[in-house]
């Protein structure tokens, strides 16, 4: 008979299920006894398991909103058997034969016999069997390398030590909570559960490996095998489940309050206190080292692809070269912010109600898009907000080239989304993007703990680049630049290679007093929108309508192309007025509404 095991991603998210011998269950929210209440992923009705003796034929259902995994590949439809697993969302599930222990459960048996066991009583055991423990010593790394997740390499770790270790009858990776992965040698053996005294004996308190051997007074079992004690004197006789088990932790930070537990039984009456237990141990702590070495260079490596997400490789060389605290320290600095928006996004999740995990990967793509246009560009991804993105450039060294680079990115991003727009087959035809940039003094750095870094930037520029972005929205035009920004891409000696500049107009935005001098960053080159030409008719039409010569400023602007959606703003202000400006114009165009 097969039990149907969840494992979620805390120590207390267990659940188990006894399948029948023959039929089909519907796993899904729908169905109480056969939902998994932590999983949000699982929907009404998502997955059906046809029973046949000891297969069990999966299929996904069509009214399952989200993918079924098996080995790291989405599946519709699979035959399973005892020891196969299959995850939805955050939760693993796995087929056994046999009834598992849950977290809180132990075997409560007093120990006839406790000893801790240190590294120094280790070093002089040799291997008497050297040639088979080194190979599986040998084969750890590789094995463990090509896990395709942290669940598939424990379940390699406890196959491994269930290879060197002739006499272990269980294996488990266990924490004082919780049982992470285990396995028996013979699936027909039982359940399996392990003592929490042991481990945590070995893990919290002595930080040693600690054995146990078991008692007849405490047992319940039935193969009841008297033994000599360790001092060769006392009697006691051994049942229940297992005989002995020994605990060792895995000392590294990498796996906190990990440990490696073994179990097994005594083989043709004899105490296996000495000689191969003590080899079993030496082994088994061998094995943990190694695997808290590549756990923790497999983590370094995680947190140096995190970085990649964040920084561009000139940051990440300039980090490498310092003490990474004193590297990501927030500080002060000269910064220029890019603030990105997805236009469309909320449409687009109104109208693909039920298709929620597609839409998710398309702002993935669309995010994608933006952070490696900022990365390429030697800027730092600061965070994401919805469907946004924050980029900044100027930290965690100065960068004087900072306003060209970003202003490099923002071109990037509108010239990608404006070649996804002509093409109808592809994932973000129908987005477009708002983009702010702002520079000025502003704060920059890393917050949080050494384990959780978040790289962030705040100050002036990063208000004023969101409301540059929201901006975008009223004005009709992708790009928007303050004054600061603009000024210093119009002195730059080669902005005209790959960018124009044209000043757009003069606002007071929701929420501020004082004006603003917004500017537009329009590609230069063939595909540019506007010529020289318009732009310097534009700004002249802009100096008219900001000295009230409106009549000038409205003749001015129908020279404009009539697709360029940049002066429609003005056109707008000065036919509400009937082409005269109120009495007490100052220049500036109140917004009266976030756009």
């Amino acid at each position: 008979m097969l039990t149907l095991v969840a494992y979620g991603p805390k120590g207390e998210h267990f659940w188990q299920r006894v399948l029948p011998v023959s039929g089909t269950v519907v796993l899904g929210r729908s169905n109480p006894e056969w939902s998994v209440p932590w999983e949000p992923f699982l929907s009404r009705r998502h997955v059906e398991l046809r029973v046949e003796g000891e297969k069990v034929h999966l299929r996904r259902l069509p009214e399952a909103h989200n993918p079924v995994f098996r080995r790291g590949v989405a599946i519709e439809e699979e035959v399973l058997g005892a020891g196969d697993s299959f995850v939805i969302g955050q939760t693993l599930f796995t087929l056994t034969e046999e009834v598992v222990a849950g977290p809180g459960e132990s075997d409560d048996r007093a120990p006839v016999h406790s000893r801790t066991i240190t590294l120094q009583e280790l070093e002089p055991v040799p291997f008497r069997d050297a040639p088979r423990r080194l190979d599986v010593l040998r084969r750890l790394p590789e094995v463990i390398r090509h896990a395709a997740d942290e669940r598939e390499g424990l379940a390699r770790v406890v196959d491994l030590l269930l290879a060197g270790i002739r006499r272990a009858e269980a294996v488990a990776v266990v924490t004082p909570e919780n049982v992470l992965h285990w396995d028996r040698r013979h699936s027909r053996a039982g359940r399996f559960v392990p003592s929490r005294r042991l481990i945590h004996m070995a893990i919290r308190q002595q930080r040693q490996t600690v054995v146990h051997v078991w008692s007849a007074t405490s047992s319940t079992g039935s193969n009841a095998v008297t033994m000599p004690a360790a001092t060769g004197s006392t009697l006691y006789t051994l049942q229940g489940t297992f005989d002995w088990a020994f605990c060792t932790p895995i000392r590294s930070e990498s796996c906190p309050e990990w440990g490696l537990y073994v179990a097994g039984h005594f083989d043709g009456g004899r105490l296996p206190w000495e000689g191969e237990l003590q080899e079993d141990v030496k082994f088994t702590e061998l094995v943990g080292d190694i695997y808290a070495a590549l756990r923790q260079v497999q983590q370094l490596r995680e947190r140096q692809g995190l970085f990649r997400r964040f920084f561009s490789p000139a940051v990440l060389e300039v980090l490498a070269g310092r003490e990474a605290a004193e590297a990501l320290a927030p500080r002060e600095a000269d910064i220029t912010v890019l603030f990105c928006d997805l236009r469309g996004f909320a449409r687009t999740v109104e109208a693909a109600e039920d298709q929620l995990l597609q839409v998710l990967q398309r702002v993935s793509a669309a995010l994608g898009i933006m952070t490696q246009a900022i990365l390429r560009h030697s800027g730092v991804v600061a965070d994401f907000l919805g469907d946004a993105a924050l980029g900044f450039w100027g930290w965690p060294t100065p960068q004087p080239g900072r306003i060209r680079e970003a202003a490099l990115a923002a071109l990037d991003i509108r010239g990608q989304f404006a070649a996804v727009a002509a093409d109808p087959q592809h994932v973000l035809h129908g987005f477009r993007v708002g983009i702010g940039i702002a520079s000025g003094r502003a704060v920059a750095g890393g917050i949080g703990t050494a384990e959780q870094v978040k790289i962030t930037v705040f100050g002036p520029p990063v208000n004023l680049a969101a409301r540059l972005q929201d901006l975008t929205r009223r004005l009709g035009v992708p790009i928007l630049l303050d004054e600061p920004t603009a000024t210093a891409l119009r002195q730059a000696g080669d902005t005209a290679a790959f960018a124009r500049v044209r000043r757009l107009a003069r606002l007071i935005p929701p929420g501020l007093t004082r004006p603003l001098t917004v500017a537009e960053l329009l590609p230069a080159g063939p595909q540019a929108p506007l010529s020289d030409e318009d732009i310097t008719t534009y700004e002249a039409a802009l100096d008219a309508f900001l000295t009230g010569q409106w009549d000038q400023a409205y003749r001015l602007l129908h020279r404009i192309p009539p697709d360029d959606r940049g002066k429609d703003l003005l056109m707008e202000i000065i036919l509400q007025h009937g082409r005269k400006p109120p009495p007490s114009w100052s220049g500036a165009i109140v917004m009266a509404h976030k756009s």
